[in-house]
């Protein structure tokens, strides 16, 4: 099948794509639920997109903190949807895997995990007054 070049280029769909070795019907069926949850974060995205506009004005302009503040709390919530959409979108996807693929894709999210650790986790040179 050499039509799903688009859909499955990145994202979750290209990892899943990539990396678990899907059948022609899991992808199929990951591309359903995809194209079903776009039109939900589309607008929050560009919403997001317009705070950070907004938020541009007060970094480069005169600054104003209580919209500043406003802007930010609209983003936390704006951010906290998608959250909430990416995390159900991810456990639709995940749920359409055998076993076999579920357990390489935790070994996998493990391993990654555990190389942003290793890296925010690196010691600090010493201060001058360590020396």
């Amino acid at each position: 099948m050499h039509g799903h070049s688009h859909e499955f280029r990145g994202g979750p769909m290209g990892f899943f794509a990539k990396n678990l070795d899907l059948t022609d019907t899991q992808k199929a069926q990951m591309k359903t639920i995809m194209q079903k949850e776009r039109p939900a974060s589309k607008p929050l995205y560009q919403q997001l997109r317009q705070s950070e506009q907004q938020l541009r004005q007060y970094e480069e302009g005169s600054y104003d903190e209580a919209k500043v503040r406003t802007l930010a709390v609209q983003q936390a919530q704006i951010q906290t949807e998608l959250t909430v959409q990416r995390t159900r979108l991810h456990s639709e996807l995940f749920q359409l895997l055998t076993p076999e693929q579920q357990t390489k894709m935790k070994e996998m999210e493990a391993s990654r995990a555990a190389r942003i650790q290793a890296r925010g986790h690196e010691a600090p040179p010493p201060s001058p007054d360590q020396q």
